[in-house]
C-alpha cells in the first residue's frame, strides 16, 4: 500500500474518491473539486484511493500530488471493491466533516453544500439522493437501469433501511466521528457498502438526512446491473446476520 502524508493539522473536510481505472477522467475531476473547494472557504485534504488500477490512475493521481498534504493518495493491489476503498479513504482522514464523492462526479461537487445543510441543521449523516424530491436528473440512466434501480431499492428498503430512497448514490457527508465510528465496524467490500453503511448508522441511532441533488448519469459506469443487484442481496444477508456491536460515541 502507498500512502502520501501530508502534515497532521486536521482539516475541516476530507473528502475521499475512490478511483478504478479512471485514467480519462480522474485529472479533471481533481481539477474541478480543488477549484470548488478553494473557494469553499475550509481547509480540506482530498484523499484519492486508488483500488487496484490496471491503468495509469495512480501516475495520474500523483502527478497532482503535492507537498502540502491537500492531495493525499492510498494505493494498493489488487482492486478490492469500491467499499473497500471508499473504507479506506476513511480510515486514513483526519477531518473534522468526511465526505466521499464518485470519481465521475455525477453529483457535481458543488452539491456538497447542500449536504452541509443538513449536517448543520443537527444531522449526524447527510446522502445524496436522486429519488427524493426536488432532485434534478438532467442525464438519466439507461431505462432498464433505471427501473432496475427502482426495483432493487424496494427490496432493499423492506430488508434494511426502510424509508431512505436511494442507499446507492454515491455521495455522502458525516460528522468525522460518526463516519470513524460507521467505518470501523464495515466489512462489505462490494457495492453494497452504502447499504452497510445506513444499516449501521440507524442500528447506531445516529440520524440521516437523504438530500435532494443535482445528478447526470456518466458514461463509463463500471456496474453490470444484474450481477450487482445478486451481489447486493448476498450482501444484504451478510448485513442482516452481522453483530456490529454497540455505540462507541
Amino acid at each position: 500500500m502507498v500512502s502520501s502524508m501530508g502534515s497532521e493539522s486536521r482539516p475541516y473536510l476530507s473528502l475521499v474518491i475512490p478511483a478504478y481505472n479512471e485514467e480519462k477522467r480522474i485529472a479533471s475531476t481533481l481539477s474541478s473539486v480543488q477549484s470548488f473547494m478553494d473557494s469553499f472557504g475550509q481547509s480540506y485534504e482530498l484523499i484519492i484511493v486508488d483500488d487496484g488500477s490496471t491503468d495509469s490512475t495512480l501516475d495520474e493521481v500523483r502527478r497532482m500530488v503535492s507537498g502540502d498534504g491537500v492531495v493525499r493518495v492510498v494505493s494498493y493491489i489488487p482492486n478490492r471493491g469500491k467499499g473497500y476503498a471508499v473504507r479506506q479513504g476513511v480510515i486514513a482522514s483526519r477531518g473534522e466533516y468526511i465526505a466521499f464523492s464518485d470519481a465521475d462526479l455525477s453529483a457535481p461537487i458543488d452539491q456538497l453544500v447542500k449536504l452541509f445543510d443538513a449536517i448543520k441543521s443537527g444531522y449526524d449523516v447527510a446522502i445524496g439522493s436522486r429519488a427524493a424530491d426536488g432532485a434534478e436528473i438532467p442525464v438519466h440512466h439507461p431505462l432498464y437501469r433505471e427501473l432496475g434501480g427502482k426495483a432493487l431499492n424496494m427490496v432493499i428498503q423492506a430488508l434494511a433501511v426502510p424509508g431512505i430512497k436511494d442507499t446507492q448514490c454515491g455521495f455522502k457527508l458525516f460528522r468525522g466521528i460518526v463516519a470513524k465510528d460507521i467505518f470501523s465496524r464495515c466489512f462489505i467490500d462490494g457495492w453494497g457498502f452504502d447499504i452497510e453503511v445506513l444499516y449501521i448508522a440507524r442500528k447506531l441511532g445516529y440520524s440521516i438526512a437523504e438530500v435532494p441533488v443535482k445528478w447526470s448519469h456518466a458514461e463509463g459506469s463500471k456496474i453490470h446491473p444484474f450481477s450487482a443487484g445478486v451481489k447486493v442481496m448476498q450482501d444484504i444477508i451478510r448485513i442482516r446476520t452481522h453483530n456490529y456491536g454497540p455505540k462507541q460515541i
